[in-house]
C-alpha cells in the first residue's frame, strides 16, 4: 500500500529518467501540445489543479495534504505514515476494507506515500470513474474513523515494514544515520517511517488528534491529470468536497530550526550484511525558494555534471574510467523541501582500494572541478538533455502531477513548477562553480559503510 521510503527520497530529477536523459543523443526533441495547467481554489480553501490531456480515456486523480514526518508530534515519530495507513480503513459511512474493494472492482491503480513535508494518495483509472474515485476521497477527508478500524494491527504493519524496508537494508540503515547526524534540531532527521521504539507508542487517540489537526481542505491540494475539463472538475470538485468545511484552527507549519553548524561529523557502520564498502557525504544545502529558484537550480545542475551520467559525468569518468579508483561513483540533490536541501556525494571503491583513498579521491576531484571550471560541452549537452527530460515528462501525467504536488506543499507555486526548467537552462557556468563552493564540510556527514570488523561478534 505505502511507498514511504520512494516519496521520501524523491529527486527533482528521478535517477532513472535523469540517467535516461543525459544519456540520450543530443537531438531536437519537440513538445507536445497540450494547455497549461488551470488552478482555482474552493471557498473552502481546498487548492485545484487540473491537467488536461485527451489522448487517452484516463485519468488520475492525486489529494495532497500539506502535513509530512516533519510534522510529527515530538515523540511520536513515523505519525504521519501511520495516518495514511489508516486512512484506508474505515469512515463514518464505510466499513474497513471499502475503500480497497471498490476501487479494486474498477480496475484502479491507486497507492500512498509520506514523505518529510507531504502526504499523498492516489487513484489511476477510468475516465468515467473520476466521480467515484472523488467521493471516496472526499469521505475520507470528512470523515475517517480510526476507532472504528483495526489500528493495532496497521501499527504492527508499519514496524514490519520499517523493518523491511529499511532495517534490513545496511545503506538505507547508513543513510538513516547519516541524517540524524546531518540535522542536529530540525526533524528532518527522523526518517518518515519513525524511529521504532516511538512506533511502538503509536495509538488510535494521538492518531486521531493528528487527523483532525491536519486532514481539511484548506490544508490540501487536488490534482486532477488527463482526459477532462477544467469547468468539469470544478464542478465535481464542489459537489463532493465544497461541503466539508474548512479547519479554522489550522495553523502555519512551523518547524525546530536548525542551528549553525559548525563542525563536520562522521558516520562509521560496520554490518556483517554488506560485501563491498561504500562510501556517502551528505551536505546541507539551499531548497527551492518561490519567486527565486536560481541557487537550487545550480545545485540541481552541479548533481548532473558531477555525477547524473555513469558516462560522461565527473565523479563516474574520473574515479571510475580514468583513475580506477572505484566502480561506481555519483552525486544528487533533494531541493524540493520546505525548510532545507541536500546535496549528495558516494562511490563504491574499486578492488584493493580503501575507503580513506577513495574519500582523498573524491575530494580531489571536486576540488580540481572547482579550480579549472565546468566543460562548456559538458553543461551544453546536460541542457539539451534536460529540456528533452522535461518534453518526454509531459506525457507521463503521473510524473507531472507529481512533480506540481510536491512542489506545491513545500511552499513554491505553480508557476514556479512551470517556470523549473527554463531556470534549469538558464543556469550559468559561474553559478555551477558557486554552489559546489558553497559545499561547507562543516555542514555535512561522511558515512563509510563496511563490513563487520574483525573480532565483531555478529
Amino acid at each position: 500500500m505505502i511507498a514511504s521510503l520512494r516519496a521520501a527520497c524523491l529527486p527533482v530529477l528521478s535517477a532513472v529518467a535523469l540517467y535516461v536523459a543525459l544519456t540520450l543523443p543530443a537531438v531536437a526533441v519537440t513538445a507536445p501540445e497540450m494547455p497549461d495547467p488551470v488552478e482555482f481554489t474552493l471557498d473552502n480553501g481546498l487548492h485545484v489543479v487540473v491537467i488536461e490531456d485527451q489522448r487517452a480515456p484516463v485519468v488520475t486523480q492525486m489529494v495532497w495534504y500539506r502535513v509530512g514526518s516533519a510534522d510529527d508530534p515530538v515523540g511520536l515519530s513515523g505519525m504521519a505514515h501511520y495516518v495514511e495507513h489508516l486512512m484506508f480503513m474505515a469512515t463514518e459511512t464505510r466499513e474497513e476494507g471499502t475503500f480497497d474493494a471498490t476501487l479494486r472492482a474498477q480496475g484502479a491503480r491507486y497507492n500512498a506515500f509520506t514523505s518529510y513535508d507531504f502526504t499523498a494518495y492516489y487513484q489511476r483509472l477510468a475516465v468515467d470513474r473520476l466521480e467515484m474515485a472523488m467521493e471516496l476521497e472526499a469521505d475520507r477527508m470528512a470523515n475517517l474513523r480510526i476507532d472504528l478500524s483495526t489500528w493495532e494491527r496497521e501499527r504492527s504493519v508499519i514496524l514490519e515494514e520499517r523493518g523491511q524496508v529499511l532495517e534490513s537494508n545496511p545503506q538505507r540503515v547508513l543513510a538513516e544515520q547519516m541524517r540524524a547526524a546531518l540535522f542536529r534540531h530540525h526533524p528532518y532527521g527522523i526518517h518518515p517511517l519513525g524511529w521504532r521504539h516511538e512506533m511502538e507508542r503509536l495509538d488510535a487517540e494521538s492518531a486521531e488528534a493528528f487527523y483532525r489537526q491536519h486532514y481539511a481542505p484548506n490544508n490540501a491540494i487536488l490534482i486532477v491529470a488527463g482526459a477532462v475539463q477544467a469547468d468539469d472538475v470544478r464542478e465535481m470538485a464542489e459537489r463532493h468536497f465544497g461541503p466539508i468545511p474548512a479547519n479554522t484552527t489550522l495553523v502555519p507549519r512551523e518547524r525546530l530550526a536548525e542551528p549553525p553548524q559548525l563542525a563536520e561529523r562522521r558516520i562509521i557502520l560496520h554490518d556483517p550484511r554488506v560485501a563491498q564498502p561504500s562510501l556517502m557525504r551528505m551536505y546541507l544545502a539551499p531548497a527551492r525558494r518561490a519567486g527565486d529558484q536560481a541557487e537550487a537550480a545550480a545545485f540541481q545542475v552541479l548533481a548532473m555534471l558531477l555525477g547524473g551520467s555513469a558516462h560522461t559525468a565527473v565523479l563516474p569518468r574520473q574515479l571510475v574510467r580514468d583513475q580506477g579508483i572505484a566502480v561506481s561513483a555519483w552525486a544528487g540533490y533533494q531541493g524540493t523541501a520546505l525548510d532545507h536541501g541536500t546535496f549528495s556525494m558516494g562511490l563504491v571503491p574499486a578492488e584493493g582500494r580503501d575507503l580513506q583513498q577513495a574519500e582523498d579521491a573524491l575530494d580531489a576531484v571536486l576540488a580540481d572541478f572547482i579550480e579549472n571550471g565546468v566543460d562548456g560541452d559538458q553543461l551544453e549537452r546536460a541542457q539539451v538533455q534536460m529540456r528533452a527530460w522535461a518534453i518526454y515528462g509531459l506525457d507521463d501525467l503521473e510524473s507531472r502531477a507529481n512533480w506540481i504536488g510536491s512542489a506545491l506543499t513545500t511552499g513554491l507555486t505553480l508557476q514556479d513548477d512551470l517556470d523549473w526548467i527554463d531556470t534549469l537552462l538558464a543556469v550559468t557556468e559561474d553559478e555551477i562553480i558557486a554552489a559546489a563552493q558553497a559545499l561547507d564540510r562543516r555542514a555535512s556527514v561522511t558515512g563509510w559503510l563496511m563490513p563487520e570488523a574483525e573480532g565483531e561478534q555478529s
